[in-house]
């Protein structure tokens, strides 16, 4: 059951990820209700199926077989009558393609419905199935610490921790998930991977995008709860988080946990030390004039909102102790672009020089969007000459002609949640811990007016004072531009 089935993100996500897992057979027994407050027949409803799939994926030959597995009720999220009729419904449909009672509420709705539509799905009767049941909720999962235990509490009245999907997209990239094969199946990056060879870890997802028409939602939210609090967190614990015993939904949570537990707490006057807020003003992208985001629809002309954050995140615990973990995210930014870069420690000293040339850093980079891959950046001979080192570069794609077919995120995730594997979902704990850190940052920022807002231009890579935040540690950022490698070709 979808709840939010005319709205955009089942339009545009969830029925071409549907269509795939059909197309690729992993899609058999099933039917989808879709749940939406308007008015709308069955066969309205397939047609808005059939043009998403359309527009997302081109023409497709067994589409009418799928969309005839879908069908609509009209329901009012507040109405206890509507859930009944719902109850009926699905116990009906249940029935029809004999699906052993099997049951997953996704809620594509506004956060505030997540509570209440838990609630009313156990005291209405629709979790009461014979086989089982899954809730799958959106982010953002609360605004803060205190909203987001309110939030779970409610859900836990109707659901255990096992049958709660707090879906992150993040982690359905595949190279997102490919950190923990980068890292544990191979021999010369683990025994590296602390802090006698590591010296800084870089995190970039940057936007040429701005807030477009979710002004009201990002007035209360802004980069630091958009993106920091879930996305960027993620990649943090996947990429400092120690090996897990069994590479089980458990014991990889548990390991993540402990690496936001190990989070060094920034509070106070130390904010303004490891953070950066910025706002993004009026300049060019890709030739064209983008306003400020002050004069964005449905944003206040004061704002004091970020839309760029930029800060160093310190874990102590024995692997990363004195390792600065770097994250960038914001909008109206010069490229689009989400990748990790992991920098090794220079060598003790440098025989390789030529009139005081440094030797190249080596890198790992790990692109996650929109190109997906690995490079890894070495020091190598020239051919012919003397023995003077140059950058090389060593790299895989997931995407070309000899590559695999890279799922849609979202695909990934649906199929996860129907096999019951919810280890690229977040858990209660990790929500919690991640929350508790964000808190300490925005209860600062909250309470101090910015005044230097808008300070960066649009098609630029953030405020000065980002890059001036890793200067004073003698790194620099590893501009998103350089490290475009056409990985592709």
């Amino acid at each position: 059951m979808i709840f939010g089935a005319t709205g955009d993100l089942a339009k545009r996500k969830l029925f071409p990820s549907l269509y795939r897992l059909f197309e690729r057979g992993r899609l058999e027994k099933f039917a989808v209700i879709g749940v939406a407050r308007r008015t709308l027949d069955n066969d309205d409803f397939q047609q808005s199926v059939k043009d998403s799939v359309l527009s997302a994926l081109g023409e497709k030959g067994n589409l009418d077989e799928f969309v005839s597995h879908f069908y609509y009720q009209a329901h009012d999220v507040a109405d206890s009558s509507s859930y009944t009729s719902l109850r009926k419904f699905a116990n009906q449909i249940d029935e029809n393609y004999q699906l052993d009672g099997n049951r997953i509420f996704y809620l594509a709705m506004a956060p505030e419905f997540f509570g209440p539509i838990a609630l009313h799905l156990k005291s209405d009767g629709l979790t009461e199935v014979k086989g089982y049941k899954r809730l799958v909720i959106e982010k953002p999962f609360g605004h803060d610490l205190e909203s987001a235990k309110e939030l779970n509490k409610q859900i836990r009245s109707a659901f255990s921790e096992k049958e709660v999907y707090r879906i992150d997209h993040y982690l359905g990239k595949e190279m997102v998930r490919n950190i923990e094969v980068i890292r544990f199946a191979n021999a010369i990056f683990e025994p590296l991977w602390n802090n006698k060879y590591i010296s800084n870890i870089q995190i970039t997802s940057s936007e040429t995008l701005g807030v477009e028409e979710r002004g009201r939602y990002y007035e209360t939210s802004g980069a630091l709860r958009d993106m920091l609090q879930n996305h960027m967190m993620q990649m943090v614990a996947l990429l400092a988080m120690e090996p897990p015993i069994k590479l089980t939904t458990d014991e990889i949570r548990s390991e993540k946990v402990r690496v936001f537990r190990a989070l060094r707490t920034i509070e106070g006057d130390k904010v303004n030390d490891y953070f950066v807020r910025g706002q993004y003003g009026e300049g060019t992208i890709g030739g064209k004039k983008a306003p400020k985001y002050r004069d964005e629809p449905m944003v206040d002309k004061e704002s004091n909102t970020e839309t760029f954050v930029a800060g160093k995140i310190k874990i102590d615990n024995f692997r990363w102790a004195g390792v600065p973990f770097y994250i960038r995210t914001g909008k109206r930014m010069a490229a689009k672009s989400t990748k990790i870069v992991v920098q090794f420690k220079d060598i003790p000293m440098n025989l390789y020089y030529q009139t005081e040339k440094m030797l190249n850093p080596n890198l790992l980079v790990i692109h996650i969007q929109p190109e997906e891959g690995i490079t890894l950046h070495l020091n190598a001979k020239k051919a012919g000459g003397h023995l003077d080192a140059q950058e090389v570069k060593l790299s895989f794609a997931n995407t070309g002609s000899n590559a695999m077919n890279t799922p849609e995120g979202y695909e990934k995730l649906l199929y996860d949640c129907m096999r019951g594997d919810a280890t690229n979902f977040t858990h209660w704990d990790e929500v919690a811990y991640s929350w508790a850190f964000v808190d300490k940052i925005s209860e600062v920022w909250e309470n101090s007016k910015a005044d230097s807002f808008p300070n960066y231009q649009s098609g630029t890579m953030g405020p000065k004072a980002a890059d001036e935040l890793l200067e004073k540690d003698g790194y620099f950022w590893w501009p998103v531009g350089d490290l475009e490698v056409d990985i592709c070709k």
